[in-house]
Order: structure tokens, then C-alpha cells, then sequence
């Protein structure tokens, strides 16, 4: 489970390159809450847009995720205790005042990087720089 990456993975640098070509301009790995830390994906700070990119197996996706035989009492906590997180999470960043978005890996990321851009240009159009 070391060699699993957290950060710059596929799925990432993909919707990354979409929403560079669409001139979107952004922050990576940004830490977005202190208490308790979460760090953000993509951040489009002006907009106050926040991007996760969440792994299938890690986040349990209704469409792809396994559950592992071994160990499976272990796993099942772990990822039900991430969906949990996730939804802390959002709920925090919503009550902020930012837009939460949140990509699965196996989206694609012309489509996601569309769906953010738009996004993005509608938050600017209500005034947020």
C-alpha cells in the first residue's frame, strides 16, 4: 500500500492537463482546512472552487469499488470512514462558501474538466473574482 499514490495520480494530472487546455489557471495540493487537515486536489481560489479527485477503491465509488476479502473488517471501516470524511469535508467547505467538486478516477477528464469549467466561469459571473 505504500507504492499507492496520494498525490499526481493519473487520474489528476489528466484533469489537470483538460482544465490547463481550457485556460483554466489553478492551484494543486492545497491545504483547504486546518482542524482536522484536509488538502484539496485542484483549488480555483477566486471562484472559491475546490476539486477532489477521488479513487475508486479509496472513496468506495458505487460503480467500481471492491471490497477486499482479506483483511475485510479492516477495509470496509477504512473506506466507509473515508466516505464519511468526504462528507465532513464538503459539508465544511460548503458552509465556507465554496463549491465542492468531487471527480472520480475513472471519469473522463474532458468531461469532468468541462463540467468545472463551467462552473468556474458561473461563480466569476456572480462576482466572485
Amino acid at each position: 500500500m505504500r507504492r499507492v499514490r496520494q498525490k499526481n495520480t493519473s487520474a489528476e494530472s489528466a484533469l489537470r492537463r483538460e482544465l490547463h487546455a481550457l485556460g483554466l489557471r489553478y492551484r494543486v495540493q492545497v491545504p483547504i482546512l486546518t482542524k482536522p487537515r484536509r488538502v484539496a486536489d485542484i483549488v480555483f481560489a477566486g471562484p472559491r472552487v475546490v476539486v477532489f479527485v477521488d479513487g475508486c477503491f479509496w472513496h468506495g465509488c458505487p460503480q467500481h469499488a471492491t471490497w477486499p476479502k482479506q483483511n475485510a473488517e479492516f477495509w470496509r471501516a477504512k473506506i466507509v470512514a473515508n466516505r464519511q470524511r468526504d462528507l465532513d469535508t464538503d459539508a465544511r467547505l460548503l458552509a465556507q462558501g465554496w463549491e465542492v467538486v468531487r471527480i472520480w478516477a475513472h471519469d473522463k477528464p474532458h468531461e469532468a474538466a468541462s463540467r468545472i469549467a463551467k462552473l468556474v466561469r458561473v461563480r466569476k459571473a456572480k462576482g466572485y473574482s
